[in-house]
């Protein structure tokens, strides 16, 4: 220690910087979009750009037999018309599986298919150009039935390989097992939306080396990257992707929408060309939650031990595969719900129709078969005389456990705990009995009822969530971190190509940065292609991917710096550490600012994180030693107020209780929960694209409603902290859980409210007036 000055002592030291992991900053967005400043990727700009359009089959089914570009490429204003033979490169894409086309060549296999494009300078000429376009289309009949899909070999093939994108049973101990006391019934789901709120939006720029430039709404930069530059018939390093920003996408963002449509018209033109979708066109132009029909049964002792459990789930993917695959393998290992089940048959079908395409939705193949599986707990109970909680503790999963596939929980599965702790949080009052305030009633301030017909119901739902990609996928996620001084002060800077799309990402990797560093200022670089993969934003994975990647970063800048202020100072470089700014060994206190020992230096390092190994499904028995690499659970309560009468439904209050694992940053996990209970809701109770015979119907949100802050009731939330010991900081997925539970509880409040089976979801009106009573 001969050429610096004297240590200063571990008390000489300074509060440790705030906002690192634990707490919960401001986001650094939040201020922006609450004023309505923020730019979304609908505010892009550039000079001299036209506007693009698509024009979309009108048609479910059909044979294209010409199309005529003339009219539309007369129109004064117009600067390009493009059909599939204008598609430079292979002119098809898919996430899982590669088969839809980016302009359709000589069939159109739901109404909304992309059949042309225009570019023009302004976009009510587009639009105008795009209505000019002449196709001669030949109708065929559209297969709109899944379940017949996977069965009638009669019907038309709608791909080469005929109409089912993945089969997938699992078989557990005796699939022919028997029991005391069976209960079955048929359970049907509505196709959902995401209902983002920002529309799908880009803007291609041709850049100078024939390559594009291409700002944009996703939640997958590699992703798209490398379906558009196989569409462009380009290298991947020609086609460079920004995040602009991204207003929600829940799942509704990982296909493909307007990139490669974008970079083809801008790279035909020599003009950057700008693509915004309307919302009609939005409902058509991203895929949707997966309808599914569902076939159950369970059997139980008398004193309430499940036996076995079958079923066969049958997924509508639509005209093609997009998510369809994953969908049927989380459906199928998370069939029978957080339970204990010693025999197992399930059966899971994804099939294609004419209907409009599914693919991602929060919670994916989660949310069906727990709509099922807990309604099945429900009526189990109520054939054996139990109390609907305590048959679920009974049978609860929990660490040690095994799944159905085969693969033991090596980490905390606390669902006993947190349906006990859901049950002990405290109920809303009983309504009076007298006059009562009619905007606390079913219908609100519509005066539809003044209380006559009202019934209370209270309903339990908890839920399983496989975490992070699954099934083999090599998972894993990059990040580069940069320390350096800057006007006197250090500061990182952290480069991912991990999409934000609401859920609070940035301000995570600030906190992880703050706390690996001991740093206050932490800047987060756009994400774009410049950096390695991150992998999409879905399935609950960023936290543990990217949180993994920057803290691997961030350990790597912190230990080339421990080396060259041991070498400086004489110290052991493992008894170093950063904290509030300054440099402390644990020997000798403080021994100096970190901007001073930095000085004009910048430390760089870029590293992947990679979670533990996962196994594939075997083909026939579904069995897999590690199927998924983390599970994580939910459960709600809730609180119904019915009018019987007329059908009406109050969501009086909503509880749930989560173990997240680690709470990185408590106020944006109650928020996850928050916003994920209100999807739920929205799924129990009202949202249903309505779609016959192959066409949807309610291409709005004027049709297609979603609940509002008046439709929210008040939240009980108790967050629970069982660390994985498998994940870094022992986080466990947040964002999918509490939407895959809200449902099936208020669907089982709705069911005690009216003493009626109600296996269709969402719940209308005509069904609690016209649903069967048990």
């Amino acid at each position: 220690m001969s050429d610096h000055a004297p240590a200063r002592s571990p008390q000489d030291l300074d509060d440790a910087i705030a906002g690192g992991i634990g707490e919960s900053p401001m986001r650094p967005d939040g201020a922006l979009k609450v004023r309505g400043e923020y730019a979304y990727a609908s505010d892009l700009w550039a000079e001299d750009m036209l506007w693009g359009a698509t024009l979309r089959s009108p048609h479910p089914y059909a044979r294209i037999n010409s199309i005529d570009i003339g009219p539309a490429l007369a129109t004064p204003g117009v600067y390009a018309v493009l059909t599939h033979s204008d598609v430079p490169g292979e002119n098809l894409y898919g996430l899982k599986v590669v088969d839809q086309p980016v302009l359709a060549v000589d069939v159109v296999r739901y109404r909304g298919e992309a059949v042309a494009l225009v570019a023009a300078d302004h976009p009510e000429t587009a639009r105008r150009a795009m209505e000019r376009i002449e196709v001669d289309y030949e109708v065929l009949e559209p297969i709109t039935d899944p379940e017949l899909a996977a069965h009638d070999t009669t019907l038309p093939k709608l791909h080469a390989d005929g109409n089912v994108v993945r089969h997938q049973p699992i078989i557990k101990g005796d699939p022919d097992a028997e029991a005391e006391v069976v209960v079955s019934d048929v359970y049907t789901l509505g196709m959902q939306d995401q209902a983002f709120l920002g529309p799908e939006a880009g803007l291609a720029i041709p850049a100078p080396d024939g390559g594009v430039d291409l700002y944009l709404a996703t939640q997958d930069l590699h992703s798209d990257r490398k379906q558009t530059a196989r569409a462009l018939g380009l290298p991947a390093e020609k086609v460079r992707m920004t995040i602009s920003g991204v207003g929600g996408a829940f799942g509704g963002r990982e296909d493909l929408s307007i990139q490669v449509h974008c970079s083809m018209l801008a790279l035909h033109t020599g003009k950057p060309v700008k693509m915004v979708y309307n919302r009609e066109e939005s409902f058509y132009g991203h895929v949707h939650r997966h309808p599914a029909k569902m076939y159950y049964e369970h059997g139980a002792t008398r004193d309430g031990e499940l036996v076995y459990v079958r079923a066969t789930l049958y997924f509508d993917g639509g005209a093609y595969a997009s998510k369809t695959p994953v969908v049927v393998g989380n459906g199928t290992t998370l069939g029978i719900g957080p339970y204990s089940v010693p025999n197992v048959r399930i059966e899971g079908w994804g099939l294609y129709t004419n209907n409009p395409p599914c693919g991602a939705m929060r919670g994916l193949g989660a949310v069906q078969p727990a709509l099922a599986y807990e309604a099945q707990m429900d009526k189990l109970a109520e054939a054996l005389g139990m109390d609907p909680v305590d048959l679920r503790i009974r049978n609860a999963l929990s660490q040690g456990g095994t799944t159905p596939t085969g693969q033991v929980l090596d980490y905390p599965a606390p669902v006993a705990e947190l349906l006990e702790r859901v049950r002990q949080l405290p109920l809303p009052p009983e309504r009076d009995a007298g006059p009562a305030d009619i905007r606390e009633l079913p219908g609100g301030a519509s005066n539809t009822t003044h209380g006559e017909g009202v019934v209370r119901g209270i309903g339990y739902g908890v839920c399983i969530k496989n975490i992070c990609y699954a099934e083999g996928a090599d998972d894993y996620s990059t990040a580069r971190v940069r320390l350096q001084v800057i006007g006197g002060e250090p500061l990182a800077m952290v480069h991912t190509a991990a999409a934000e799309v609401g859920q609070g990402l940035v301000t995570v990797q600030q906190q992880i940065a703050r706390t690996e560093l001991g740093v206050e200022r932490v800047n987060i670089h756009p994400n774009d292609t410049d950096v390695g993969q991150a992998g999409s934003s879905s399935a609950s994975r960023q936290t543990y991917v990217t949180g993994g990647a920057v803290s691997n970063a961030c350990a790597a800048v912190r230990s080339i710096l421990f080396e060259r202020v041991a070498t400086r100072f004489g110290e052991d470089a493992e008894d170093l550490s950063l904290s509030g700014g300054k440099v402390v060994s644990a020997a000798t206190g403080v021994l100096a600012d970190l901007a001073d020992v930095l000085g004009d230096d910048v430390i760089e390092e870029t590293r992947e994180y990679h979670h533990r190994e996962t196994y594939p499904l075997d083909e026939e028995f579904g069995t897999s030693e590690r199927a998924q690499v983390q599970h994580a659970f939910s459960a709600h309560r809730a609180v119904v107020d019915v009018d019987t009468e007329l059908g009406l439904v109050k969501v009086v209050q909503l509880d749930c209780s989560q173990d997240v694992g680690k709470a990185m940053n408590p106020e944006a996990v109650i928020g996850q929960i928050q916003g994920g209970s209100a999807q739920g809701l929205g799924l129990a109770v009202m949202e249903e694209i309505r779609v016959e015979g192959g066409a949807i119907r309610n291409a709005s949100f004027t049709d297609y409603l979603i609940p509002t802050i008046l439709d929210m009731p008040p939240m009980n939330i108790d967050v629970i902290e069982r660390a994985d010991p498998n994940s870094p900081y022992g986080v466990r997925g947040v964002g999918e859980p509490p939407t895959i539970s809200t449902t099936p509880a208020i669907s089982a409040a709705i069911r005690a409210a009216t003493g009626k089976a109600l296996t269709h979801t969402p719940v209308a009106p005509e069904h609690i007036i016209e649903g069967t009573s048990r």
